[in-house]
């Protein structure tokens, strides 16, 4: 290999993470951050099973991610300008965090209850600090190790009852898991993306991509979808809040404190899934599942410690 293709100065892999530009305790505004993503996001699954009363999956995905985009290119900080080198890995967070997993959500929910959904979301925390593990080859502190592990527990506790029910439960479960891979994935690439650029200009260009890569699906959802006022009004807000400043919470809390405390977030979406589903949609939680939801509190307070 020459030197020219060895690499050029200044350029980082796409295949890359960052620690946070925080490691200390988290502080007042890590917790607003982790708050307003988790009540967001806990919202998303009741929406999408609201939309899904008369609209495609695929239609939702397409409509919720251009809303997004819109949302974000109103504001002169997401216009910011990026360097060419870094459009790669920019690309890749718009697939992997937008393109593939939201296209499988709604999917998914054909299936199972968005309680469920809401649950299974608490993978992604493992999935992060897995794939940050390789990607920085170091190990988590012994605490944040224990609350990763809880929150893994819990979460098998929490969504594993609900899944063995059916084959098309299973099924629906399998997509949210492969998502959640995805989700892990795009946590660390965002990092050092949102530290040299700021979350808006990072993810203006990632949903812009998602928006791009999921019309052709969005569209052919078009002749099997119906649009009434309530689906359309949650697709509305699905798109605006809880894609366009929702991504933008949560890619600025990874960038303060890390891929791997940056996935706790993700722990607090199941306790809003679960009281919206079963306040909304009369949906039924097991005894076990509420403890589940206790012991991933518990990991994600143990991982929120200081990571130095």
């Amino acid at each position: 290999m020459s030197p020219q293709t060895s690499g050029r100065p200044g350029r980082k892999p796409v295949l890359s993470t960052a620690r946070g530009s925080k490691l200390g305790p988290f502080g007042l505004s890590e917790w607003a951050l982790l708050s307003g993503v988790a009540l967001i996001w806990g919202s998303s699954f009741l929406l999408i099973e609201i939309g899904l009363e008369s609209l495609e999956p695929p239609t939702i995905t397409w409509v919720r991610v251009t809303l997004g985009f819109l949302v974000l290119t109103a504001f002169p900080v997401a216009r910011r300008r990026v360097d060419r080198s870094d459009y790669g890995r920019i690309g890749l967070v718009g697939i992997t965090w937008v393109g593939i997993p939201f296209l499988m959500f709604p999917i998914a929910q054909q299936h199972i209850d968005s309680s469920l959904a809401g649950m299974l979301n608490a993978m992604v925390p493992i999935f992060s600090t897995s794939i940050a593990i390789v990607l920085m080859r170091s190990l988590p502190r012994l605490r944040q190790a224990a609350g990763i592990t809880l929150g893994f527990i819990g979460a098998v506790s929490i969504g594993l009852p609900a899944a063995r029910e059916s084959a098309a439960g299973a099924w629906g479960v399998f997509l949210i898991v492969i998502a959640t891979l995805f989700y892990g994935l795009s946590l660390n690439l965002a990092v050092p993306l949102q530290q040299r650029y700021g979350a808006p200009a990072v993810m203006m260009r990632a949903i812009g991509l998602g928006a791009i890569v999921t019309a052709p699906f969005g569209l052919a959802g078009l002749a099997g979808s119906e649009w009434n006022t309530g689906p359309l009004l949650a697709v509305i807000v699905l798109g605006v809040i809880n894609t366009g400043a929702a991504f933008v919470i949560m890619t600025a809390f990874v960038g303060r404190v890390g891929p791997t405390r940056g996935g706790v977030a993700v722990y607090c979406i199941p306790i809003v899934a679960m009281v919206l589903g079963v306040a909304f949609r009369s949906e039924i939680i097991l005894t076990l599942q509420w403890v589940g939801t206790g012991v991933v509190l518990l990991g994600a307070w143990l991982a929120s410690r200081r990571e130095y």
